[in-house]
């Protein structure tokens, strides 16, 4: 897949990868390495300018597209929420736009809130919540369709660590149940204690991929984070 913004800058650059149905995929690579680029480009944001990209099989831009974003659910860095609509609202119609009913979506609305401890906080606002709160309705956000593809992108920056072991669980629980999920983060210990494979990214192509063990035993590495330097440097 190739992208580029402009003449000088190239996000993808032939990048070629695919995660396997049911995997816990990390995707680790420095700032500007093409992270968001392909994030962007899965979900519909950013249009790619050469190269084939499919969800489950249904492609991700022109015929066909609608089915590969509705299985997709996707928690940005940005805390990207409206300031004006109420917590348990945010839930609500995030559900109508996927097509769930008024009463399964307030239904669903309903579960998320609990699952994340956001129950007490339903008739607040965004601007009302700590960092922390937010980032929980995020993840909730992006789950309360049941996609089959989770996209995580950085969930614990910026969060305490009991948080942040908090969402750990809950995501492994998601995982448990059979959910893809595609990780990025820049905490190498959070990918060697969640993901099955990772991938390093760097301008635009995949460095490297495999399981974390296979890695480090292929590269020399006592952690993630000796074959990261040797991969994308510091």
């Amino acid at each position: 897949m190739v992208k580029r913004f402009g003449p000088d800058v190239q996000a993808l650059a032939g990048l070629d990868l695919t995660v396997p149905a049911g995997a816990f995929f990390g995707l680790l690579g420095p700032n500007g390495a093409g992270k968001t680029t392909l994030i962007r480009s899965i979900v519909g944001l950013t249009r790619p300018d050469a190269g084939e990209l499919r969800v489950f099989g249904a492609p991700a831009w022109g015929d066909g597209a609608a089915a590969a974003r509705r299985v997709v659910g996707y928690a940005p860095q940005e805390i990207a929420l409206d300031r004006f609509v109420p917590v348990r609202d945010t839930l609500e119609l995030h559900g109508r736009y996927f097509g769930m009913t008024r009463r399964d979506a307030r239904a669903r609305a309903a579960e998320m809130l609990e699952a994340f401890d956001l129950t007490a906080k339903s008739g607040a606002y965004a601007n009302q919540l700590s960092g922390g709160m937010r980032r929980r309705l995020l993840l909730a956000r992006a789950l309360l369709h049941r996609p089959r593809l989770v996209i995580l992108d950085e969930p614990t920056a910026g969060v305490d660590i009991e948080l942040r072991l908090d969402l750990w669980d809950y995501i492994r629980r998601l995982h448990a149940d059979g959910t893809t999920i595609l990780l990025t983060t820049h905490y190498l210990e959070e990918a060697e204690a969640l993901c099955e494979q990772v991938a390093f990214i760097r301008a635009g192509t995949i460095a490297a991929q495999g399981a974390p063990d296979a890695l480090r035993a292929r590269f020399g590495g006592g952690r993630l984070e000796d074959v990261y330097l040797q991969l994308v440097g510091r």
